[in-house]
Protein backbone atom coordinates (compact mmCIF):
# COMPACT_ATOMS: atom_id res chain seq x y z
CA UNK A 1 0.00 0.00 0.00
CA UNK A 2 1.47 3.27 -0.90
CA UNK A 3 1.68 6.15 0.93
CA UNK A 4 -0.92 8.16 -0.56
CA UNK A 5 -3.53 5.53 -0.25
CA UNK A 6 -2.98 4.96 3.43
CA UNK A 7 -2.96 8.72 3.66
CA UNK A 8 -6.68 8.57 2.09
CA UNK A 9 -7.78 5.25 4.13
CA UNK A 10 -7.08 7.37 6.93
CA UNK A 11 -9.01 10.49 5.86
CA UNK A 12 -11.67 8.57 4.72
CA UNK A 13 -12.40 5.80 7.78
CA UNK A 14 -10.09 6.94 10.38
CA UNK A 15 -10.77 10.82 10.48
CA UNK A 16 -14.48 9.82 10.71
CA UNK A 17 -14.31 7.13 13.21
CA UNK A 18 -12.48 10.09 15.50
CA UNK A 19 -14.78 12.33 15.00
CA UNK A 20 -17.35 9.81 16.30
CA UNK A 21 -15.95 8.88 19.18
CA UNK A 22 -14.53 12.20 20.25
CA UNK A 23 -18.35 13.48 20.29
CA UNK A 24 -19.65 10.61 21.85
CA UNK A 25 -17.07 10.90 24.74
CA UNK A 26 -18.01 14.59 24.48
CA UNK A 27 -21.88 14.01 24.73
CA UNK A 28 -21.64 11.98 27.63
CA UNK A 29 -20.33 13.99 30.20
CA UNK A 30 -22.47 14.04 32.69
CA UNK A 31 -22.15 17.72 33.97
CA UNK A 32 -22.97 19.25 30.09
CA UNK A 33 -25.92 16.89 29.86
CA UNK A 34 -28.70 19.72 29.88
CA UNK A 35 -27.00 21.21 26.91
CA UNK A 36 -25.15 17.77 25.52
CA UNK A 37 -26.82 14.17 25.61
CA UNK A 38 -26.61 11.06 24.04
CA UNK A 39 -30.11 10.43 24.36
CA UNK A 40 -30.83 12.76 21.52
CA UNK A 41 -31.84 13.46 17.83
CA UNK A 42 -29.11 15.45 17.22
CA UNK A 43 -26.79 12.67 18.47
CA UNK A 44 -28.49 9.85 17.10
CA UNK A 45 -29.23 11.32 13.73
CA UNK A 46 -26.54 14.28 13.26
CA UNK A 47 -23.41 12.00 14.26
CA UNK A 48 -23.76 9.68 11.65
CA UNK A 49 -25.00 11.82 9.28
CA UNK A 50 -21.37 14.41 9.60
CA UNK A 51 -19.53 10.89 9.72
CA UNK A 52 -20.85 9.79 6.39
CA UNK A 53 -20.76 13.15 5.22
CA UNK A 54 -16.58 13.09 6.13
CA UNK A 55 -16.33 9.76 4.48
CA UNK A 56 -17.57 10.25 1.16
CA UNK A 57 -16.16 14.02 1.14
CA UNK A 58 -12.63 12.42 1.72
CA UNK A 59 -13.00 10.07 -0.78
CA UNK A 60 -11.58 10.44 -4.61
CA UNK A 61 -14.48 12.24 -6.92
CA UNK A 62 -14.67 9.04 -8.73
CA UNK A 63 -15.48 7.03 -5.98
CA UNK A 64 -17.86 10.20 -4.64
CA UNK A 65 -19.84 10.13 -8.26
CA UNK A 66 -21.14 6.44 -7.49
CA UNK A 67 -24.24 6.11 -5.35
CA UNK A 68 -23.86 2.75 -4.01
CA UNK A 69 -20.81 3.99 -2.87
CA UNK A 70 -22.26 7.21 -0.91
CA UNK A 71 -24.53 4.50 0.52
CA UNK A 72 -22.33 1.63 1.92
CA UNK A 73 -19.00 2.63 2.15
CA UNK A 74 -20.21 5.33 5.21
CA UNK A 75 -21.11 2.12 6.79
CA UNK A 76 -17.44 1.16 7.54
CA UNK A 77 -16.56 4.11 9.86
CA UNK A 78 -20.09 3.37 11.46
CA UNK A 79 -19.32 -0.04 11.95
CA UNK A 80 -15.63 0.44 13.49
CA UNK A 81 -17.20 2.87 16.11
CA UNK A 82 -19.27 0.23 16.75
CA UNK A 83 -17.26 -1.93 17.29
CA UNK A 84 -14.42 0.59 19.22
CA UNK A 85 -17.23 1.55 22.12
CA UNK A 86 -18.41 -1.61 22.50
CA UNK A 87 -14.80 -3.07 22.99
CA UNK A 88 -13.77 0.04 25.81
CA UNK A 89 -17.33 -0.62 27.20
CA UNK A 90 -18.51 2.90 26.29
CA UNK A 91 -21.68 1.69 25.26
CA UNK A 92 -24.03 -1.31 25.48
CA UNK A 93 -25.01 -3.72 22.54
CA UNK A 94 -28.36 -3.73 22.86
CA UNK A 95 -28.36 0.29 22.77
CA UNK A 96 -26.04 -0.22 19.71
CA UNK A 97 -28.31 -2.39 18.35
CA UNK A 98 -31.51 -0.52 18.69
CA UNK A 99 -30.09 2.57 17.29
CA UNK A 100 -28.12 0.54 14.42
CA UNK A 101 -30.67 1.03 11.73
CA UNK A 102 -30.73 4.68 12.23
CA UNK A 103 -27.27 5.20 11.67
CA UNK A 104 -26.95 3.35 8.87
CA UNK A 105 -29.64 5.65 7.38
CA UNK A 106 -28.07 8.89 8.57
CA UNK A 107 -24.53 8.25 7.66
CA UNK A 108 -25.74 7.11 3.75
CA UNK A 109 -27.84 10.27 3.71
CA UNK A 110 -24.55 11.66 4.78
CA UNK A 111 -22.55 9.91 2.23
CA UNK A 112 -25.17 12.06 -0.23
CA UNK A 113 -24.48 15.74 1.58
CA UNK A 114 -20.65 14.90 1.35
CA UNK A 115 -20.88 14.04 -2.03
CA UNK A 116 -22.61 17.28 -3.19
CA UNK A 117 -20.00 19.57 -0.95
CA UNK A 118 -17.24 18.19 -2.76
CA UNK A 119 -18.50 18.33 -5.82
CA UNK A 120 -19.82 22.30 -5.39
CA UNK A 121 -17.38 23.75 -3.35
CA UNK A 122 -13.66 21.48 -4.62
CA UNK A 123 -11.39 24.20 -2.23
CA UNK A 124 -13.73 25.52 0.24
CA UNK A 125 -13.78 23.72 3.21
CA UNK A 126 -16.49 26.38 5.16
CA UNK A 127 -19.35 23.82 3.96
CA UNK A 128 -17.99 20.81 5.72
CA UNK A 129 -16.55 22.43 8.50
CA UNK A 130 -20.22 23.98 9.21
CA UNK A 131 -21.33 20.73 8.93
CA UNK A 132 -19.02 19.34 11.64
CA UNK A 133 -20.06 22.03 14.24
CA UNK A 134 -23.35 21.71 13.59
CA UNK A 135 -24.35 19.08 16.29
CA UNK A 136 -22.95 21.61 18.83
CA UNK A 137 -25.30 24.49 17.48
CA UNK A 138 -28.12 21.98 17.51
CA UNK A 139 -28.01 19.78 21.01
CA UNK A 140 -28.71 22.78 23.20
CA UNK A 141 -31.88 23.88 21.04
CA UNK A 142 -32.90 20.46 20.80
CA UNK A 143 -32.16 20.40 24.50
CA UNK A 144 -34.23 23.72 25.30
CA UNK A 145 -37.25 21.90 23.60
CA UNK A 146 -36.92 19.34 26.28
CA UNK A 147 -38.48 15.65 26.08
CA UNK A 148 -42.16 15.14 25.57
CA UNK A 149 -43.09 11.99 27.74
CA UNK A 150 -45.65 9.52 25.77
CA UNK A 151 -47.48 6.76 26.81
CA UNK A 152 -47.76 3.35 25.24
CA UNK A 153 -49.40 0.40 25.33
CA UNK A 154 -48.13 -2.90 24.59
CA UNK A 155 -50.70 -5.98 23.59
CA UNK A 156 -50.73 -9.77 23.66
CA UNK A 157 -53.22 -12.72 23.86
CA UNK A 158 -53.05 -15.93 23.76
CA UNK A 159 -55.65 -19.23 23.05
CA UNK A 160 -55.37 -21.87 26.32
CA UNK A 161 -57.62 -25.12 26.10
CA UNK A 162 -58.10 -25.19 30.11
CA UNK A 163 -60.66 -24.15 32.49
CA UNK A 164 -61.02 -20.65 34.15
CA UNK A 165 -59.62 -21.92 37.36
CA UNK A 166 -56.44 -23.62 35.71
CA UNK A 167 -55.54 -20.77 33.74
CA UNK A 168 -56.50 -17.97 36.61
CA UNK A 169 -54.58 -20.23 39.31
CA UNK A 170 -51.41 -19.61 36.78
CA UNK A 171 -51.76 -16.20 36.53
CA UNK A 172 -51.56 -14.84 39.73
CA UNK A 173 -49.03 -16.96 41.24
CA UNK A 174 -46.13 -17.77 38.09
CA UNK A 175 -43.87 -20.68 39.45
CA UNK A 176 -40.04 -20.96 38.95
CA UNK A 177 -39.34 -20.99 35.27
CA UNK A 178 -36.25 -22.79 34.06
CA UNK A 179 -34.40 -21.51 31.48
CA UNK A 180 -35.56 -24.11 28.64
CA UNK A 181 -38.67 -22.44 29.31
CA UNK A 182 -37.86 -19.40 28.21
CA UNK A 183 -39.16 -18.06 24.66
CA UNK A 184 -38.37 -14.54 24.70
CA UNK A 185 -36.26 -14.46 21.75
CA UNK A 186 -35.60 -10.48 21.54
CA UNK A 187 -35.02 -10.03 25.13
CA UNK A 188 -32.71 -13.21 25.38
CA UNK A 189 -30.81 -11.82 21.80
CA UNK A 190 -30.66 -8.16 23.60
CA UNK A 191 -29.33 -10.01 26.95
CA UNK A 192 -32.14 -8.63 28.94
CA UNK A 193 -33.34 -10.36 32.18
CA UNK A 194 -35.76 -13.01 31.64
CA UNK A 195 -38.24 -13.81 33.88
CA UNK A 196 -38.13 -16.23 36.94
CA UNK A 197 -41.36 -16.01 38.84
CA UNK A 198 -43.91 -13.57 40.25
CA UNK A 199 -45.73 -13.94 43.83
CA UNK A 200 -48.32 -12.41 45.31
CA UNK A 201 -49.53 -12.50 49.06
CA UNK A 202 -52.75 -12.40 48.12
CA UNK A 203 -55.78 -12.24 45.67
CA UNK A 204 -57.99 -9.07 45.64
CA UNK A 205 -57.11 -5.22 45.68
CA UNK A 206 -54.25 -4.27 47.74
CA UNK A 207 -52.44 -7.13 47.11
CA UNK A 208 -48.68 -7.33 46.50
CA UNK A 209 -47.04 -8.96 43.74
CA UNK A 210 -43.40 -9.41 43.09
CA UNK A 211 -41.76 -10.58 39.36
CA UNK A 212 -38.44 -11.27 39.77
CA UNK A 213 -35.98 -11.82 36.40
CA UNK A 214 -32.66 -12.96 35.84
CA UNK A 215 -29.82 -9.95 36.63
CA UNK A 216 -31.34 -9.02 40.21
CA UNK A 217 -34.43 -6.95 38.70
CA UNK A 218 -37.58 -7.18 40.53
CA UNK A 219 -41.40 -5.36 39.55
CA UNK A 220 -42.72 -5.15 42.76
CA UNK A 221 -46.84 -4.94 41.84
CA UNK A 222 -49.40 -3.60 43.81
CA UNK A 223 -53.13 -4.96 42.82
CA UNK A 224 -55.35 -1.76 41.58
CA UNK A 225 -58.25 -3.82 40.61
CA UNK A 226 -59.61 -7.83 40.74
CA UNK A 227 -62.08 -9.68 39.42
CA UNK A 228 -61.77 -13.31 40.16
CA UNK A 229 -60.88 -15.55 37.27
CA UNK A 230 -61.57 -12.41 34.96
CA UNK A 231 -59.59 -9.19 35.49
CA UNK A 232 -56.58 -7.97 37.36
CA UNK A 233 -54.75 -4.71 37.13
CA UNK A 234 -51.38 -3.90 38.29
CA UNK A 235 -49.04 -1.24 38.82
CA UNK A 236 -45.57 -1.58 38.33
CA UNK A 237 -42.96 -0.43 40.08
CA UNK A 238 -39.32 -0.81 38.80
CA UNK A 239 -36.45 0.59 40.87
CA UNK A 240 -33.67 1.41 39.48
CA UNK A 241 -30.86 1.69 42.57
CA UNK A 242 -32.32 -2.09 43.49
CA UNK A 243 -30.99 -3.33 39.67
CA UNK A 244 -27.19 -3.81 39.85
CA UNK A 245 -25.30 -1.30 37.17
CA UNK A 246 -24.43 -4.52 34.92
CA UNK A 247 -27.99 -5.78 34.58
CA UNK A 248 -28.67 -3.21 31.87
CA UNK A 249 -27.64 -0.05 29.92
CA UNK A 250 -27.89 3.28 31.51
CA UNK A 251 -30.05 4.30 28.51
CA UNK A 252 -32.41 1.91 28.61
CA UNK A 253 -33.07 0.50 32.33
CA UNK A 254 -36.33 0.47 33.30
CA UNK A 255 -37.71 2.93 36.08
CA UNK A 256 -34.94 5.04 34.71
CA UNK A 257 -34.87 8.59 32.98
CA UNK A 258 -35.61 7.68 29.49
CA UNK A 259 -37.99 4.58 29.64
CA UNK A 260 -40.61 3.34 32.47
CA UNK A 261 -43.57 0.33 32.90
CA UNK A 262 -46.29 1.77 34.43
CA UNK A 263 -49.14 -0.56 34.89
CA UNK A 264 -50.08 -4.19 33.63
CA UNK A 265 -53.55 -5.97 33.01
CA UNK A 266 -54.84 -9.66 32.94
CA UNK A 267 -58.11 -10.41 31.39
CA UNK A 268 -59.72 -13.67 30.93
CA UNK A 269 -62.37 -14.30 28.05
CA UNK A 270 -64.17 -17.29 27.91
CA UNK A 271 -64.22 -18.77 24.20
CA UNK A 272 -66.46 -21.98 25.05
CA UNK A 273 -66.85 -24.84 26.93
CA UNK A 274 -62.98 -25.71 26.91
CA UNK A 275 -61.14 -22.54 25.69
CA UNK A 276 -59.79 -19.23 27.07
CA UNK A 277 -57.98 -16.27 25.68
CA UNK A 278 -56.00 -14.68 27.86
CA UNK A 279 -54.84 -11.08 27.20
CA UNK A 280 -51.87 -9.42 28.54
CA UNK A 281 -51.48 -5.86 27.90
CA UNK A 282 -48.95 -3.16 29.98
CA UNK A 283 -48.99 0.47 29.81
CA UNK A 284 -45.15 2.64 29.65
CA UNK A 285 -43.95 5.56 29.81
CA UNK A 286 -41.13 7.19 27.10
CA UNK A 287 -39.17 10.91 27.61
CA UNK A 288 -36.98 10.85 25.03
CA UNK A 289 -36.53 13.33 21.95
CA UNK A 290 -37.32 10.19 19.39
CA UNK A 291 -40.19 8.60 21.06
CA UNK A 292 -41.15 8.26 17.19
CA UNK A 293 -38.36 5.78 17.05
CA UNK A 294 -37.55 4.11 20.81
CA UNK A 295 -41.87 3.18 21.13
CA UNK A 296 -41.14 0.86 18.38
CA UNK A 297 -38.77 -0.72 19.93
CA UNK A 298 -39.89 -0.43 23.78
CA UNK A 299 -43.02 -1.98 22.32
CA UNK A 300 -41.77 -4.82 20.35
CA UNK A 301 -39.47 -5.75 23.85
CA UNK A 302 -42.56 -5.58 25.47
CA UNK A 303 -44.60 -7.87 23.82
CA UNK A 304 -41.86 -10.48 23.54
CA UNK A 305 -41.81 -10.44 27.73
CA UNK A 306 -45.71 -10.79 27.59
CA UNK A 307 -45.55 -13.51 25.08
CA UNK A 308 -43.05 -15.36 27.07
CA UNK A 309 -44.98 -15.35 30.14
CA UNK A 310 -48.28 -15.64 28.27
CA UNK A 311 -46.73 -19.21 26.59
CA UNK A 312 -45.33 -20.18 30.06
CA UNK A 313 -49.01 -19.95 31.14
CA UNK A 314 -50.53 -21.71 28.28
CA UNK A 315 -48.36 -24.85 28.74
CA UNK A 316 -48.67 -25.01 32.47
CA UNK A 317 -52.63 -25.28 32.58
CA UNK A 318 -52.69 -27.25 29.65
CA UNK A 319 -50.78 -30.13 31.42
CA UNK A 320 -52.20 -29.68 34.51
Amino acid sequence: MTKKRLLTLLKIIALPVFYAIAMRLFFGVKDWEQLYSVMSVTFLFCLPTVVGALCVYFSSEENAASIAYRIIVPWVPVFAFLLLTLIFSIEGFACWLMVLPLFLIAASIGGFIGAYIKRRNKRNNFYVSALVLLPFVMSPIENRVGAIPGTYIANTTIDITASATEVWGNVTRVKEIPAVQDKGWLTRFLGFPRPVRAELNFEGVGGYREAVFTKGLVFHEKVLEYTDKKKMVFSIKANPYEIPSTTMDEHVVIGGNYFDVLNGTYELEQLNATTCRLHLYSRFKLSTTFNFYASWWARWIMQDIQNNILQVIKKRAETK
